[in-house]
């Protein structure tokens, strides 16, 4: 790498005047619009570049003493040579180690919230959906560098990523080590960064995922999708992408782990005298026997018409708890039967017993109790 002051043509002890100077007469005979050369264009840059590192005082600084600036050379503190090499192997001074990080980094997981009816996680089911992420920069690939160009070494750390400084103690000079203010620690900077993605090699873009839902998932489950979440920087390995599940309100049917919860209302006659009837579940029809003389709270149970579990094999169970309604308008006719059925049963005067809890609640202690 050409030395910035044999670019400027000027001496170590240039003055930041004469450094201004230097600068301000080549970038006169170097700039495009003067000369449009590619060789002309090419300097134009380097002196550009030694320009803005000599012209700051601190850069300037870093930039003579080097990334690795020994213990000797100024300071005074006597000879602690030994004492270096000391705190190097327990401390981790001197040279660096570790070397420049990588650009390249994990992209970050990404959290989806899907939305699903119930009648789709029986059986599991297929979806489609779009998210906003990191991907790939196309035109770059994840480089970070305009097309044609790459990264330059950095001139301050000379690559390490590492500035390094001989500070003062009561042991002498020691060492210490600080990521390099004008790479970031990278040890390389991108003079032409891609237009496209401004030299972070990733875009955000919408795009559509096939997404397999399994069969008995409920809300608050999260599926774990590798891979697919965000792209990282510098076109780093991608995160993973979470699919929360929501399962949606049904107006018939809910859900109690495995099993499938209905309420079936029954006539009073039915309910007196028994009766089949077809019932339509959200995975066909089912044929239900309603037994002479049910009662309100009953529970039929329709084996392995649930939902498919989720850990496991089988299905559960369809659970329907009657209601049986009574009605409120009869007719003469209607209310002469009821007399004559009421007498011929002679039934016992009503009397008080404990007192019942509602229909609801019965049902949903019989549904949790069975």
């Amino acid at each position: 790498m050409a030395d910035h002051y044999e670019v400027l043509g000027v001496e170590r002890t240039a003055t930041t005047d004469e450094i201004k100077k230097a600068y301000r007469r080549l970038a006169r005979e170097l700039h495009p619009d003067v000369n449009p050369g590619a060789d002309a264009s090419e300097r134009f840059k380097l002196v550009t570049h030694a320009y803005d590192v000599l012209a700051d005082p601190q850069q300037r600084q870093q930039y003579d003493i080097g990334p690795q600036a020994g213990f000797g050379g100024g300071g005074g503190g006597g000879n602690f040579g030994n004492f270096g090499d000391i705190f190097e192997t327990f401390f981790g001074g001197g040279q660096n180690t570790r070397g420049p990080r990588s650009r390249r980094e994990r992209g970050q997981d990404a959290l989806v919230r899907v939305e699903v009816d119930l009648d789709e996680i029986i059986f599991g089911t297929n979806r489609d959906i779009e998210v906003d992420t990191a991907v790939l920069c196309e035109t770059c690939e994840g480089s970070c560098c305009a097309p044609g160009t790459q990264p330059v070494t950095c001139d301050i750390c000379r690559g390490s990523g590492q500035i390094q400084r001989a500070v003062r103690s009561l042991l002498g000079n020691v060492m210490t080590s600080s990521p390099c203010g004008t790479c970031r620690g990278y040890g390389t900077v991108i003079p032409n960064p891609c237009p496209t993605c401004q030299g972070q090699g990733r875009v955000r873009a919408r795009r559509t995922i096939p997404v397999d839902i399994p069969a008995g998932v409920d809300t608050g489950v999260r599926l774990q999708m590798p891979s697919q979440g965000e792209v990282g920087q510098a076109g780093g390995p991608a995160g993973d992408l979470y699919l929360e599940i929501k399962v949606r309100h049904h107006d018939v049917f809910s859900r109690n782990g495995d099993d499938l919860l209905a309420t079936l209302e029954v006539q009073m006659t039915d309910a007196i005298l028994g009766t089949t009837t077809t019932l339509k579940t959200l995975d066909g029809e089912v044929s239900v026997d309603i037994h002479p003389g049910t009662q309100s709270a009953e529970v039929i149970t329709v084996k392995d018409r649930g939902v498919t579990r989720l850990r496991g094999s089988g299905r559960g169970d369809l659970k329907i708890g009657v209601q049986v309604t009574t009605p409120t308008k009869l007719g003469h006719k209607e209310q002469e039967l009821i007399k004559q059925f009421a007498s011929a049963r002679k039934p016992a005067a009503p009397t008080l017993t404990h007192f019942q809890q509602g229909l609801f609640q019965k049902l949903r202690d019989r549904f949790l109790n069975i």
